[in-house]
């Protein structure tokens, strides 16, 4: 579980092809406090560190992963946002994440408004009933307000998000181009009101 608040930038160093592909991230993270097994969220995915050393981790990255997941984000060089697990009595300050993607969307545009920058982003129908003004979405990996939503025809639907100077500073958001693939992740609640609407609408 995460929240959505990124605590560093990982590089990836290293991306190698075996069966599944394993990836070599360096970090600012102190990784003695950090055991084998555990989970981090690499731009919103949760994954297994399966090595370790000084100031890298390593993750393997299953077929499955990078099917669901944004394109060309594992490359070497990439930077990654980073999160560590979520930790009983630890400050929730973003919201619930679980770390697993629902969807795929693309970076229709990005302004600079004030000091921040407005970001639109659209996603496909799958993803568009659960994007809610003044909801929770989670982009790479970031915890982000919803500021506004527009449906289309096709069921497809198009959100804006500002961001801030802070967000923008200490987060992989600044680098975001126009027609960059993102991963999204719906707020968890979203999912399960959904899921109770299904229920209810099939027992009527």
């Amino acid at each position: 579980m995460f929240t959505g608040i990124i605590t560093d930038i990982g590089t990836i160093t290293k991306a190698d092809k075996r069966g599944d592909l394993r990836l070599v991230i360096r970090c600012g993270y102190d990784m003695a406090g950090v055991d084998l097994g555990a989970s981090i969220a690499c731009s919103g995915v949760c994954l297994t560190v399966v090595d370790k050393g000084a100031d890298w981790f390593a993750v393997d990255a299953s077929a499955e992963t990078l099917s669901k997941t944004a394109a060309n984000m594992w490359a070497e060089g990439h930077r990654l946002n980073l999160e560590r697990a979520l930790k009983i009595g630890d400050e929730l300050g973003g919201h619930i994440v679980t770390g697993h993607v629902d969807g795929v969307g693309t970076i229709a545009a990005i302004t600079p408004e004030g000091d921040s920058h407005r970001v639109t982003v659209t996603v496909g129908a799958e993803i568009a009933p659960f994007i809610a003004a003044k909801g929770s979405v989670t982009m790479d990996g970031v915890s982000l307000t919803v500021n506004s939503v527009a449906d289309t025809a096709d069921g497809s639907a198009t959100f804006g998000l500002n961001i801030i100077p802070h967000t923008w500073a200490v987060t992989a958001l600044g680098d975001l181009t126009q027609g960059q693939s993102v991963n999204i992740e719906i707020d968890v609640l979203a999912r399960y009101l959904a899921r109770m609407r299904e229920r209810f609408e099939a027992a009527r």
